[in-house]
């Protein structure tokens, strides 16, 4: 939660009017009447969140903001001016601004902003940073780590494609890393993130969005729409963009989408200012693409356009022995954050090696950070570890009822078993059975395609839609 907010503007009213309004909210506030003196105080206050304007003389609310990134990246940073433009905007994100907003505002808008970003906070157990436009939360793994064959081929093709402009597609079972063989390319061909690199989730976003998401839209285009914003290929000009699940793109965007790839130009929603950009795409998807070509749910033309140089991440089941040196070493920095000493036995590292690891490293990432928390050490010995992973055959996956499964913490067989259950309880509609499971059809359609996709459970076989 927001305990401390900054307020910077050369403006004695603005200064007062923020301040009265933030304390409303119960929250305390510092002030500052310039660059320097903003600066000053985000050295001696931890602040979670700071209004700071644009303009302040000799050192600007830009100023103040690149001051703030090299400090600490966790606060959330709204930029004010009266001179706003599109340009400044996106400067403003890519700096790792949370929001915008052009003066005169309303208190109205400063509650909004103050509740988004309580809202965001608590949402955020783990490490923060902002990166570019985007709040993201990370776990232990920000490499690939492995030593098989399969793991050197991907870290070769990283560095032969780094520096190059073509179009990347990464893909691989859900759970693989295929985030983090995007993040390695970006690292490579852009150290210390000199140049926008924009993630872009296309499975979060709904469908009636999407278009404004990628490209912006201008005020009044739609309803809501109250104002301009600038979309995630304007974001990434000059730089990257990321479009996470790509497979996920409705059939109505794709051909736009299909023109900003060929000709690298697009107009926002309800606009006619032909825009051009340099963005070079990395895209990531789950399914399989060829087959959705051929079934009809995705154009051929843009999945060519898009598999310029594919990179295939493999289940890690398929990866030797990568499971004990992922385990290894993410135990180790649990260790050295907690300050004492924890290691797997033989026996351990014997059972984790075995276990097929059907959610891939980011179950093994969740596996290991709970032991790491729950066990004492100094050795995690196999009696630490759940029956499923010591006596995997124990496990039914075909017939299991939820008392079955009261003996694992197998989030992964809990959840699938689940579907199981509702699309039988549902004579196999899957749109009674996503409401029974609180989720939207997209998201249930997307984890039986991954159960069929991995050998785990074909629903078809087994039930009609």
């Amino acid at each position: 939660m927001i305990d401390r907010i900054l307020v910077a503007d050369d403006e004695f009213m603005i200064r007062e009017v923020l301040e009265e309004t933030i304390k409303r909210h119960g929250i305390e506030v510092v002030t500052a009447s310039n660059g320097d003196e903003a600066c000053k105080m985000l050295d001696k206050y931890d602040c979670q969140m700071a209004f700071v304007d644009l303009k302040m003389g000799k050192t600007s609310g830009m100023d103040v903001l690149k001051h703030c990134r090299a400090k600490s990246a966790s606060t959330l940073f709204v930029l004010m001016t009266a001179y706003g433009t599109v340009e400044t905007a996106v400067d403003a994100i890519k700096y790792g601004a949370y929001d915008f907003i052009l003066k005169p505002f309303s208190p109205d808008q400063t509650d909004v902003l103050i509740e988004k970003a309580n809202k965001w906070l608590q949402l955020s157990e783990k490490q923060i940073y902002l990166d570019n436009e985007l709040n993201r939360e990370v776990g232990f793994l920000k490499e690939i780590i492995g030593d098989s064959s399969e793991i050197e081929s991907i870290n070769k093709l990283v560095n032969r494609v780094a520096n190059s402009h073509v179009t990347v597609l990464v893909t691989g079972e859900s759970g693989t890393g295929k985030e983090l063989v995007s993040s390695a390319i970006e690292n490579v061909s852009n150290p210390g993130r000199k140049k926008p690199y924009i993630r872009m989730n296309c499975a979060a976003v709904p469908e009636n969005l999407i278009e404004s998401e990628m490209f912006g839209h201008e005020k009044g285009a739609f309803t809501g729409a109250n104002e301009r914003r600038v979309g995630r290929f304007e974001l990434a000009d000059g730089g990257t963009l990321l479009l996470d699940e790509i497979g996920e793109v409705p059939m109505s965007m794709q051909a736009k989408l299909l023109r900003v790839l060929q000709e690298s130009e697009f107009e926002r929603v309800g606009g006619n200012k032909t825009i051009k950009v340099n963005v070079r795409i990395i895209a990531t998807t789950n399914r399989d693409l060829k087959e959705e070509v051929k079934k009809g749910n995705f154009r051929e033309d843009l999945y060519y356009r898009l598999n310029v140089v594919p990179i295939k991440v493999p289940p890690l089941r398929e990866r030797g022995n990568d499971a004990q040196v992922i385990a290894e070493k993410m135990l180790a920095r649990i260790a050295e954050r907690q300050k004492r000493e924890l290691k797997f036995s033989k026996g351990a590292l014997n059972y984790i090696s075995a276990y097929n690891w059907p959610g891939n490293v980011r179950e093994l990432e969740n596996f290991i950070e709970r032991l790491g928390v729950l066990e004492d050490g100094p050795v995690i010995e196999e009696s630490a570890l759940p029956d499923y992973i010591r006596n995997p055959e124990h496990i039914s996956t075909s017939s299991s009822t939820s008392e079955d499964l009261l003996g694992t913490y197998n989030l992964h067989v809990i959840e699938r078993e689940t579907i199981k259950r509702a699309l039988t309880k549902t004579g196999g509609n899957r749109s009674k059975a996503a409401d029974l499971l609180g989720f939207s059809v997209r998201t249930l359609r997307n984890k039986l395609n991954e159960y069929k996709s991995s050998g785990e459970w074909d629903p078809e076989a087994q039930l009609t839609t």
